[in-house]
């Protein structure tokens, strides 16, 4: 296997360190939040420099009170990686807690009357198909049509908010109605949990009282090592920021037939299955897929995958360690693997037709490559419309 490797370009060492949201809102902001009744829809992301819970900050904060917990996908602890999670109770606060994703709805809108103020903080990764501004938006729609002010507390985007990548979710969804990917953005947005809560509450009318506590101190160039911010894994299977950098392309994968890594340490950094012959595929890469990141023959065995993909299986893939942050396009090598990948294995490589559409926005990119086409004619069918993305979202970026 080769080795393990970190994201290229090492920390501003003299860069300032980012205030995350929760920290400005208590030092700087508190008049939001003075004499009400708070919500806070939150995880194990959601927490200080010093990692103290944003539960703790803001009941701890003078002059308000914490009601009630929401949580997203994976729980309030962020280690649940399946479908439906039951609604539970905060062991440290005694704090009620609704789970967005498998709780009761009904219990989670009755116990919106039960506060003045919803507050939010989670950490997004900076992919269109990550989840938890879905659960915001719903929940955003839900405290406006009880008249009740949402405030947003910001973090930065882990992989940088300059790049656009990928390409773009041209239709809108109820949050409520889709697993993943409402908004009409691209694959690597390029922006934070505010700036896409400001574009929800545009693109879907919902008409909230939205107030958006920045990350203080964040500039969009940089990268989440650069801001002094502790790492958390902002999901079970997002170890780190190398895989962060490579998950906009490599999730992707998750509507085939391969592994992606669940069950090792390197989810993301890895695509494999048993009767994949590593040689065979590189062969087939466009130099212009392999600007700014490293590809090498791999192999691995996922123990226990959430996927179900080959548990115990030794198997064979390929390795991606970055090498040029602002070279880098996932979403390029992506494409160009799965081309090169159904070059290699006709009769191996399959979609899972149903997850991959839903990942990629629709059938388009899949029955491009089921008809042959080369990666790079697919990249330049997304230029007009990644052009037309960065103009749309201009208007909701806040650094």
């Amino acid at each position: 296997m080769c080795a393990l490797g970190c994201a290229a370009s090492a920390p501003l060492a003299d860069a300032p360190r980012v205030r995350p949201g929760i920290e400005v809102l208590l030092a700087d902001s508190a008049h939001l939040i003075a004499g009400q009744r708070l919500a806070l829809l939150t995880n194990h992301t959601g927490v200080d420099r010093q990692g103290r819970r944003a539960i703790d900050l803001v009941r701890a904060a003078h002059g308000a009170r914490l009601t009630v917990l929401y949580s997203p996908e994976h729980g309030l602890q962020g280690t649940e990686d399946r479908m439906g999670l039951p609604d539970g109770r905060d062991s440290a606060t005694g704090l009620p807690i609704y789970s967005l994703y498998g709780g009761s709805r009904t219990a989670a809108r009755a116990a919106v009357d039960s506060f003045d103020v919803l507050l939010v903080d989670l950490q997004d990764v900076g992919a269109r198909y990550f989840t938890y501004i879905r659960f915001a938006a719903s929940l955003m729609r839900d405290a406006t049509r009880r008249g009740k002010r949402v405030v947003i507390l910001d973090r930065p985007n882990p992989v940088g908010g300059r790049l656009v990548q990928g390409n773009v979710r041209t239709d809108v969804a109820e949050p409520d109605s889709v697993p993943v990917g409402f908004l009409p953005i691209a694959m690597r947005h390029g922006m934070t949990m505010g700036e896409m809560a400001r574009m929800a509450n545009d693109v879907l009318a919902i008409g909230a009282d939205l107030h958006v506590v920045p990350a203080a101190g964040w500039t969009r160039d940089r990268l989440y090592d650069e801001t002094g911010l502790p790492w958390v894994k902002p999901s079970p299977n997002m170890p780190d920021l190398e895989s962060a950098l490579h998950y906009s392309g490599v999730c992707l994968f998750e509507g085939t037939t391969l592994s992606v890594g669940r069950g090792t340490d390197f989810a993301f950094q890895v695509i494999g299955a048993p009767w994949v012959d590593p040689d065979a595929v590189l062969r087939r890469l466009p130099a212009a897929a392999l600007v700014g990141v490293d590809v090498r023959a791999a192999t691995f065995t996922p123990r226990n995958p959430t996927d179900g993909k080959y548990d115990g299986v030794r198997l064979r893939g390929l390795r991606f360690r970055v090498t040029d942050r602002d070279q880098y396009d996932p979403t390029h090598l992506a494409v160009a693997l799965l081309v090169a990948l159904r070059a290699a294995h006709p009769d191996s490589a399959r979609f899972i037709a149903r997850s991959f559409d839903r990942l990629a926005a629709g059938g388009e990119l899949r029955a491009a490559i089921a008809a042959g086409r080369g990666a790079e004619e697919i990249w330049r069918g997304w230029t007009e419309a990644l052009e037309r993305f960065r103009g749309a979202r201009a208007k909701y970026l806040l650094y």
